[in-house]
């Protein structure tokens, strides 16, 4: 703008100078040709007296070079030319100055020469006697005049251009000053020129407008984070072309990027075939929904087109963690699969016995042991049932259960010594150490926890072994500690014994009549107390599983 201003003060200046110097030059040339008119005319008036007294003598020794006296006779013709013979010159009645001063006594006129360059000017006067007498003289015309002075007048024109160049950047960095100058922020308080009211007052309208309109889009982004934010569900809000605009922490944390992932394209930070695909049929606006895996985990990701007028205007990413919902599914195929397997071993073994024994193809003396097994079996069976109901209900809660307070090392005495008949069969000797220790808690649930640990010390103990059981407070925690001198767990075992029918030795758990159920209870019922297990375990040597109860929340 500035240069703007600049060009055209700069114009104005240069056209007014020029203007100037040509309408000072037309005034000039036409005051001086007034001046030497009447300056000629006075010559002429002088000239005529002596004219009239002297008659044609009059121009003998007339020496004027300045001025061209003509005497014109009645009829037109020439008396007399100080410039020419007179008999050779054309008659010169019908010339304008001639006739206008034989009518009004004076008569002027002007003609240029055939080039232009030259300008004569006329002026005669008629005498008593009917004859004329006539003055010229040449000047240079405007043209030649302004020629010949246009070295000044450069001179002139160069001063003038830098006076103009100076002035003009000058006025035209103050002009723009005031607009440079402007507060934007605050409109109103601007002082500079008054036609800037009614825009300085528009744009604060405008502004006001703006801040009321980010106000209210910053409070619905701040919703929108604070929502997000603490969702375990991942939300990538693109647009049309795949570009990020929005991304919540659980979605950062899944695509492994960050806050700066915001205006790059979502196949830059994953490429995958199956979120390609997935894009890709948002993008024509269609609902796509795909099973991926992501770090370990199984997610549901689904992406909606955001469609006004039959135009896409972006696309919502929905990333769904299923990774929970998959190994429940799993689990229950699992559970489905090994309780069928379970019990359809000692089914087909009763069914096998009762239809030899039905058949009459068993011995009489052989009857006896079929029926032992057929009994065995079907409280194997019992046993198993009895743990999948327990569990079923340790997975609802247990809440129809009464908590009470319960002395666990009076109750580990108790299950040692309902177990003692089992542990002396097997050669397994039981101790029971620590001391009293009351814990607010369910006391069936408490009872299975001591009971599973020391069955499953005597049944994977070697014969002479011991079974150590103890009991004893801490610092705000109950500690129930089974240690035996068995087989151990190989270590690529442990992390999984607690997982229903998870057996590390298929063969000896048929072997001794285990559900596979035990070690699952026990931390089904821990959880329940909000206690932790830890497992130690040298392979051959010994385990020993500890079991923390919290005192300060078993109230709770």
């Amino acid at each position: 703008m500035t240069k703007r201003i600049f060009r055209n003060i700069l114009a104005v200046a240069i056209c007014v100078f020029l203007s100037s110097v040509l309408l000072f030059m037309t005034v000039l040339y036409d005051y001086f040709s007034s001046v030497q008119q009447s300056q000629m005319r006075a010559q002429l008036d002088f000239a005529s007296q002596g004219v009239l007294n002297e008659g044609i003598d009059y121009f003998n020794g007339l020496d004027e070079k300045k001025y061209r006296i003509t005497w014109i006779g009645t009829d037109g013709s020439v008396l007399y030319d100080s410039a020419s013979e007179a008999g050779q010159m054309e008659n010169h009645f019908e010339r304008e100055e001639v006739k206008q001063a034989l009518a009004e006594g004076y008569g002027d006129s002007s003609r240029y020469s055939s080039t232009l360059t030259e300008r004569y000017l006329y002026s005669a006067k008629r005498l008593p006697d009917g004859t004329v007498l006539r003055i010229s003289v040449t000047q240079n015309s405007l043209l030649v005049l302004t020629l010949g002075m246009l070295q000044p007048i450069c001179v002139i024109f160069a001063v003038a251009i830098v006076l103009s160049i100076v002035l003009a950047s000058r006025l035209s960095k103050k002009i723009v000053k005031p607009l440079n100058d402007l507060n934007l922020d605050e409109p109103l308080s601007n002082e500079g020129y008054d036609e800037l009211n009614p825009l300085l007052h528009r744009i604060d309208m405008q502004q006001r407008q703006i801040r009321n309109q980010k106000s209210q889009l910053r409070q619905k982004q701040n919703e929108f984070e604070t929502l997000t934010k603490g969702m375990a569900e991942g939300i990538v809000l693109l647009d049309s072309k795949g570009f990020i605009l929005s991304i919540n922490p659980a979605a950062e944390a899944l695509l492994q990027t960050d806050l700066a992932a915001a205006g790059k394209n979502i196949l830059s930070i994953n490429r995958a075939p199956e979120l390609s695909a997935l894009l890709d049929a948002a993008e024509r606006g269609s609902y796509a929904e795909k099973i991926m895996s992501l770090h370990g985990g199984t997610y549901r990701v689904s992406a909606n087109p955001v469609v006004e007028d039959n135009q896409i205007y972006g696309l919502v990413l929905l990333l769904l963690d299923i990774t929970e919902k998959e190994c429940a599914e799993q689990m229950r195929r699992e559970f489905t699969a090994n309780v069928s397997h379970e019990l359809k071993t000692p089914l087909q073994t009763i069914s096998g016995y009762a239809e030899l024994i039905s058949n009459g193809i068993v011995k009489a003396e052989d009857v006896q042991g079929f029926s032992a097994q057929i009994y065995a079996e079907s409280k194997r069976m019992i046993r198993l049932v009895e743990d999948i109901i327990k569990l079923s209900h340790l997975d609802e809660g247990a809440d129809d259960m009464k908590r009470e307070d319960t002395d666990l090392f009076a109750l580990a005495g108790a299950v040692t010594e309902s177990l003692a008949s089992e542990a002396e069969k097997a050669d397994i000797k039981m101790e029971l150490c620590g001391e009293s220790a009351v814990i607010y808690g369910i006391p069936q649930l408490l009872e299975s926890i001591v009971y599973n640990l020391c069955d499953n010390a005597i049944k994977y103990n070697r014969k002479g072994g011991t079974v150590r059981v103890t009991v004893e407070n801490g610092d705000n925690e109950i500690l129930l500690s089974v240690a035996d001198t068995g087989i151990g767990i190989p270590p690529e075992h442990q992390q999984r014994i607690f997982e229903r029918f998870y057996r590390v030795d298929k063969s000896r758990s048929k072997e001794i009549g285990g559900t596979g159920l035990g070690l699952s209870i026990v931390k089904h019922a821990a959880r329940l107390h909000d206690a932790k297990i830890k497992l130690h375990s040298v392979p051959d040597e010994c385990t020993t599983i500890t079991v923390r109860f919290p005192t300060a929340s078993n109230r709770a």
